[in-house]
């Protein structure tokens, strides 16, 4: 039900317990894909809180809809159910707002995707509706990225920002940039990563 990959990593170890327990209690009443349509009444049912679910979405260990139903972003990582046994969910519209990463994990589809799928789609008319296939165009709703993104992509950019206070500062501010809602979280961690070099090169003539 829970792989070690995920239960024993550092992100989710630094989590407060009621979080942990959230999670698990999430994961023993998701379908078969991993969508679970009433957190909030497993949180009262357990005896958690809010900001345990809140936690969760900020590191991604569950990915959140605006009807309120989340998925569990491993899922696949975490369980393999057999085809004779497996029931789709009925939250295919929600469902259809995500992709599978190669390394199993769900992620929402970005912006650009959904306009190169539209662009490609069958336009075909049948019945008279346009088939637009399974991207739902409309979702442009910022999930906040996981730790472990964040670091991969510092790695990559090979940068001075510290993952762990870029996600500290922004869960403080809701993921808010002044009085917006954060669109692009890279695009946030290179305007820190320009902020450092220009301290470095400040720091350099001194």
């Amino acid at each position: 039900m829970f792989s070690p990959r995920i239960i024993d990593s550092d992100a989710f170890l630094e989590m407060s317990a009621t979080a942990q327990l959230l999670y698990f209690h999430l994961g023993m009443r998701a379908d078969d894909d991993g969508f679970v349509s009433n957190p909030r009444r497993i949180i009262r049912t357990i005896g958690v809180n809010e900001d345990d679910l809140k936690l969760l979405l900020t590191k991604r260990f569950v990915l959140g809809f605006e009807n309120g139903i989340v998925v569990i972003k491993h899922w696949r990582i975490n369980n393999y159910i057999k085809t004779d046994r497996y029931q789709e969910t009925v939250y295919l519209e929600q469902k259809n707002q995500l992709k599978i990463k190669e390394n199993g994990s769900y992620t929402e589809y970005t912006q650009t995707e959904c306009i190169q799928n539209v662009s490609t789609v069958d336009t075909q008319v049948r019945l008279g509706k346009v088939r637009l296939g399974k991207v739902n165009i409309k979702s442009g709703v910022f999930t906040p990225p996981l730790l472990e993104e964040i670091k991969d992509y510092c790695l990559e950019r090979k940068n001075e920002v510290n993952p762990e206070q870029f996600v500290d500062f922004y869960s403080s501010k809701g993921w808010m940039i002044g009085k917006n809602k954060m669109k692009d979280w890279r695009a946030a961690v290179r305007t820190w990563e320009k902020r450092s070099n220009n301290f470095q090169r400040v720091i350099t003539k001194l």
